[in-house]
């Protein structure tokens, strides 16, 4: 296995709950053995070995051989910072393609006949109509890119969501930060989990995008800073390159966001921590600051950080570091 494999996790992190446990305990005792490790980290043993392991491939941890090795850690930033710097040229390369197809298509339909590669939309109502039929006529999944100022529908206004849920659509939405702050907005996102999309959000999103069934995508055309100046045009694209491009733009937003959720697939948490605590917590592991958390949820900013005091007690920390190392440990998120 080849240390760009080895160092991508399939949940798109660079370290599992397990492994970033351990790779933190050895910085703490600077060196140890299995055995010491398996103690502090109350793991059996051949865990622990195998955690070793798996860290010594990844680069993190050093070895010194002999009948009972001696593990001693590694800088993170050499050993991850070419996974990460692979990440961002994977993500740029996206990018990159979804350009170059534009371009390209721009100067093959200056000599071919346009509608036979894209069909162009103008006007909010027709692109409203058109998100609103493709919904209804979706039959497997639909996936979002959901920037703030939305330009022909508010999130309020999509009920053809509720229904394509009901049929067992599968709605998989990114949300940008500033989107999540935005007043109401955290109503109906948080409707539409409890109805079953799975949310996550990210600072920024690159374009505005809605993808139906893998086959049809809806992408506009014009720049936000240009969009008050006229009316709103989009593309509606279908099989090619181009959406190709677009869905792996998605998957690889996807990866990189964080959840936001209500509840663990609707069952109880036995740890005790309830919807509204889920949600906040998503929220901030989102990079929402408490003021916008509280106006949103309709709550004082001391009320939220009464919430998070009671999240870090559950979870045994007394930072917000380490609440968000916990929830991801525990898999509250």
């Amino acid at each position: 296995m080849s240390f760009e494999e080895v160092g991508t996790m399939h949940d798109g992190s660079l370290l599992d709950a397990d492994e970033e446990q351990a790779y933190r305990l050895l910085v703490g005792l600077s060196v140890a053995r299995s055995a010491e490790l398996a103690e502090v980290a109350r793991l059996p043993q051949q865990e622990a070995v195998e955690v070793l392991q798996r860290l010594q491939a990844k680069g993190l941890v050093a070895v010194q051989p002999g009948d009972d090795p001696v593990f001693r850690p590694l800088p993170p930033d050499v050993a991850l910072g070419t996974t990460l710097l692979r990440r961002q040229e994977s993500l740029e390369s996206a990018r990159q393609t979804v350009a170059s197809l534009s371009e390209e298509f721009r100067a093959s339909a200056s000599r071919r006949d346009a509608h036979h590669l894209v069909e162009v939309l103008v006007g909010a109502t027709a692109l409203r109509d058109r998100l609103r039929d493709l919904q209804q006529s979706a039959r497997t999944e639909i996936l979002w890119f959901c920037r703030a100022n939305p330009l022909a529908m508010q999130g309020a206004e999509n009920t053809e969501e509720y229904g394509a849920l009901s049929r067992g659509v599968r709605y998989r939405a990114i949300y940008e930060r500033a989107l999540l702050e935005t007043p109401g907005e955290l109503d109906s996102i948080a409707e539409g989990i409890s109805w079953g999309e799975e949310a996550r959000a990210l600072p920024t999103l690159p374009v505005r995008l809605a993808i139906v069934d893998r086959a049809t995508a809806i992408c506009p055309l014009v720049r936000d800073e240009e969009a008050g100046i006229g009316e709103p045009t989009a593309a509606v694209i279908g099989r090619g390159q181009l959406l190709d491009a677009l869905l792996a733009l998605f998957e690889s937003h996807w990866e990189a966001a964080t959840p936001v959720k209500l509840q663990s697939d609707g069952a109880p948490d036995p740890e005790g921590l309830d919807d509204s605590e889920r949600f906040l917590l998503s929220l901030l592991v989102a990079g929402v600051p408490d003021k916008s958390i509280a106006s949103q949820l309709g709550i004082s900013r001391r009320t939220v950080q009464r919430r998070l005091d009671r999240m870090m007690a559950l979870a045994g920390v007394d930072t917000r570091t380490g609440l968000a190392f916990q929830a991801a440990r525990r898999k509250w998120l």
